[in-house]
């Protein structure tokens, strides 16, 4: 099997590997619903600026731009654009949250899985918060693997136990990359702290079915490699955990995605 150097990159789930592609797909299944749930609770409508950050995939913004309609705009933004349409009814940039200065001011300003793998947290938050408008909204959300560690909740047998072990493993590589395990719970204080009125938060925690197997197995898949490398699991092993949940035998659960709102004063 395949036990090659790891790539470079610090951030573990990079855009650029063929499993990427899946990720958006099931991670679009699971908490899209729920982001544009909250999007249009506090007031999306259309005419709406707003700003996609680290998009990865093209479903938020190119459900934004039919809510904004064609008198809004929509920037998706990511430091790799490639999974993302020129051509889905949205703008298109390239932008690192870190380095570069906001891209212009929105009315809503959304991250998704975003900040908790940015080491440098603040500065990015700083940006986005920047980009407000007088009463513009930013929601962000983030998981908190802390908060619920497992793969399966119910850990009934050898397969479940395997299942949780390969999670240990790879919450252990995010956490060696500058992953913030625990940042989903602070998005409240920190959204106050940033200067936002109106903070609110809540949590959304799938529990079995089709998406969580088909993340769970792209996940494990893109990150094989460095997990063999760094000797937290081995092929066998791998090799079992996937072959179990193609199989439908595991009841798999994510962390809780904690999504968090602010409003900037006017």
């Amino acid at each position: 099997m395949n036990a090659s150097k790891p790539p470079a990159s610090r951030y573990l789930l990079d855009n650029a590997r063929t499993e990427a592609g899946e990720r958006f797909t099931w991670l679009a299944e699971l908490f899209d619903g729920v982001t544009l749930g909250h999007a249009e609770r506090l007031g999306l409508e259309e005419g709406w600026r707003c700003w996609e950050v680290g998009a990865g995939g093209r479903s938020v913004p190119e459900a934004l731009a039919r809510a904004v309609g064609p008198t809004g705009h929509v920037l998706a933004t990511d430091i790799d654009t490639s999974w993302l349409d020129p051509d889905g009814g949205y703008e298109v940039r390239r932008h690192d949250i870190v380095t570069d200065p906001p891209p212009g001011t929105f009315d809503l300003v959304h991250a998704r899985l975003v900040l908790v793998h940015v080491p440098d947290r603040a500065r990015a938050l700083a940006t986005m918060v920047a980009a407000l408008r007088p009463g513009g909204l930013l929601l962000i959300e983030d998981a908190d693997t802390e908060l619920q560690p497992l793969a399966c909740l119910d850990e009934a047998g050898p397969a479940q136990r395997r299942a949780n072990r390969l999670r240990r493993a790879v919450r252990e590589l995010m956490t060696r990359r500058g992953a913030d395990l625990r940042f989903g719970r602070t998005l409240p204080r920190v959204l106050r702290t940033a200067g936002l009125e109106d903070v609110a938060a809540s949590g959304c925690f799938p529990v079995g079915g089709v998406a969580c197997d088909r993340l769970e197995s792209a996940t494990v898949r893109m990150v094989r490699a460095e997990l063999l490398a760094a000797g937290l699991a081995d092929d066998a092993e791998i090799d079992a955990h996937l072959a179990a949940v193609d199989a439908g035998e595991l009841d798999l659960t994510l962390a809780p995605l904690i999504s968090a709102w602010g409003r900037r004063p006017a």
